[in-house]
């Protein structure tokens, strides 16, 4: 029986039709284009849980791709198994023309991407990959030097001198989906076909009002507040596209659009130091940390006796996502306060985290404990408690959160601040082979 003749996009992070690269480079260059995605067990198999939030998440977002599939005749196939082996499977079943994918700059994405390209190269079939989850990546910004950014602000400068309005146009993928490859319609697997149950997923809003982008300076610290983008989730899986953000913010807040600077800011990072496991600073993995895990235990389930702490954890737990603001604090708090690994943090927000991402991740966790690029000091412990009064001063957060907060049934501190401050600068000091030297200023939120 004569193969099918097509050409395939592979969604991997960017599961939307709309202002898509790659799947727009394949309906324009290729036609006949058969949309494959592919449940990875090289991953899920490592998740610890067969209620994970994130593939619940991935599912709806297929679902809804399915449905806009359908409307022009055509269908998502949906695989599950290791990408190589997938792709064999493909290859036996299709006359496959070309496969166009979108860039993920993670280590165990390229680490995958290399052994597909090398399997479809061994057949002639060009695999092509395009840059669709950042303006910038990789080498694009880098110092006169040629060498990569390490500090923020410098990078931020040269994102925004190299910036051109050009590079927010869209890829109209969508006008063109009438060269897909069509098919009958076919059912996607459902959670419990790929080993995984439904769970209390609320998928953030993907709608982002211009009032809450102009007001996002003002807002965005404090947590009892509508007041962040909710997006964080959406670009984690390319459900939104970041030229659509950035075209946005651009006009209505340069604040946001910091943010998405920061993102892409550790995305490079990553991609020129590849090690997200050893400290950005070498001298901070001899911090001689606390192997405490009932203080780690009491942090993640949110009894550390710090309201603000508590509150963060516990939405964590419940949602999936915590308010930036309280992430910073509740970081600063393990591994300053606690004296704890700042691995076990960071691994704790991987298993978590819906809109877990490894760059940002590891990137936020490194700077909170002083141990990253362009981090914090360590001699700066964040106060939660002057932290709490500044960004939730009505308790609004902590009451939602933490509802026996004020009653004799709250959990005591775990430490005292003061002392938990000095013995942190301290136990710095020691691993990092320093001495005093007068510069542990503090502002009052450090205090």
């Amino acid at each position: 029986m004569k193969k099918a003749r097509i050409a395939i996009h592979w969604f991997r992070r960017d599961l939307r039709l709309q202002d898509n690269h790659g799947l727009y480079r394949a309906l324009k260059e290729h036609g006949d284009v058969l949309p494959v995605f592919i449940f990875d067990t090289n991953i899920l198999d490592k998740l610890s849980t067969t209620k994970d939030r994130r593939v619940d998440f991935i599912h709806r977002a297929l679902q809804g791709m399915q449905q806009e599939l359908m409307k022009v005749g055509s269908t998502l196939r949906v695989e599950h198994g290791a990408p190589v082996e997938v792709w064999k499977r493909l290859l036996e079943e299709f006359e496959i023309t070309g496969v166009t994918v979108n860039h993920d700059h993670e280590p165990y994405a390229q680490q995958r991407d290399a052994e597909v390209g090398q399997l479809l190269a061994e057949r002639g079939i060009p695999f092509r990959t395009f840059k669709d989850i950042s303006i910038f990546e990789r080498g694009e910004i880098l110092k006169d030097d040629g060498k990569p950014y390490t500090v923020f602000t410098p990078y931020s400068r040269k994102w925004l001198a190299h910036f051109e309005p050009s590079m927010e146009t869209a890829f109209p993928s969508e006008a063109h989906l009438s060269k897909l490859w069509k098919t009958s319609a076919k059912p996607l697997p459902s959670l419990a076909e790929i080993g995984f149950e439904p769970t209390d997923l609320v998928v953030p809003p993907l709608e982002l009002k211009d009032g809450l982008l102009a007001g996002y300076k003002e807002t965005r610290n404090l947590p009892a507040v509508n007041g962040t983008s909710k997006m964080s989730t959406h670009l984690r899986f390319g459900t939104v596209s970041v030229r659509e953000l950035v075209r946005r913010s651009r006009v209505k807040s340069p604040t946001y659009l910091n943010e998405l600077v920061w993102r892409e800011f550790f995305m490079q990072i990553l991609w020129h130091f590849p090690h997200p496991e050893r400290a950005f600073k070498p001298a901070y993995d001899n911090i001689p940390w606390r192997a405490d895990e009932a203080g780690f235990q009491a942090w993640c389930e949110g009894r550390t006796g710090y309201p603000l702490v508590d509150a963060g954890m516990r939405e964590l737990n419940a949602t999936g996502l915590m308010h930036n603001r309280v992430r910073m604090v509740v970081a600063s708090f393990l591994t300053k306060h606690l004296l704890v690994d700042w691995r076990w943090g960071e691994a704790y927000f991987a298993k978590q985290l819906l809109d877990f991402e490894l760059s940002s991740n590891n990137g936020g966790w490194q700077w909170a404990s002083g141990s990253g690029c362009d981090a914090a000091p360590y001699f700066r412990v964040f106060n939660p408690t002057l932290q709490m009064e500044r960004f939730d001063p009505q308790l609004n957060y902590v009451k939602f959160w933490v509802p026996e907060y004020g009653n004799a049934n709250y959990a005591k501190p775990l430490v005292v601040h003061e002392v938990a401050r000095k013995r942190a600068i301290e136990t710095y000091k020691l691993g990092l082979g320093e001495k005093g030297n007068g510069t542990e200023r503090q502002t009052k939120l450090f205090a």
